[in-house]
């Protein structure tokens, strides 16, 4: 059974000092959704800063695409971040793998739907093959520290991340958060 815990959560300058993106958007993480559509995914978000929204989607799209590559990024719930992972590497200063998001995007037809079942049915009309964009970014991982550039991101404007508040999070059987 799945338990959920209420937690009070700060991020303040010592967590920004610390470096670690997944502390810092932990209040996105928990708050935002990107399972139930566009307009909850939209809604979601409404609370968080445009910078925050950014790194929550430069993340998931790291996490996807590590694991199973673009094809598993497009046809899970998390492809909805895709325009924000592209607009979070661009920002960043990470043009690769902005690029190579774009040229992943293409073959979706240009433009993947932010709707989980229509991207399915775009990755069956289109048939992309995305193994060497694939490539292309383990390659990009190996020489460039995607993290280190989010965090150097996130210290040009710590006010951005702030958070003070209350959520509520899953905790996994015989595993604290």
């Amino acid at each position: 059974m799945v338990r959920r815990e209420t937690v009070e959560v700060v991020v303040e300058d010592a967590t920004i000092a610390a470096g670690d993106p997944a502390a810092i958007i932990h209040p996105v993480w928990w708050i935002a959704t990107i399972y139930d559509g566009p307009v909850a995914y939209e809604k979601s978000l409404e609370a968080f800063s445009r910078p925050q929204r950014l790194v929550f989607a430069v993340r998931w799209y790291l996490k996807e695409v590590s694991n199973g590559g673009h094809w598993q990024f497009y046809s899970n719930s998390a492809g909805i971040v895709w325009s924000d992972a592209l607009e979070g590497f661009a920002e960043f200063g990470v043009s690769r793998a902005a690029d190579i998001l774009r040229i992943s995007a293409e073959r979706m037809g240009g433009s993947p739907s932010f709707d989980r079942l229509e991207r399915n049915e775009q990755l069956d009309r289109f048939q992309p093959s995305f193994d060497d964009v694939d490539e292309a970014f383990g390659e990009l991982q190996e020489k460039v520290d995607i993290d280190e550039c989010v965090i150097q991101y996130i210290r040009k404007q710590p006010a951005a991340f702030y958070f003070s508040g209350k959520i509520t999070r899953v905790v996994l059987p015989g595993r604290g958060q």
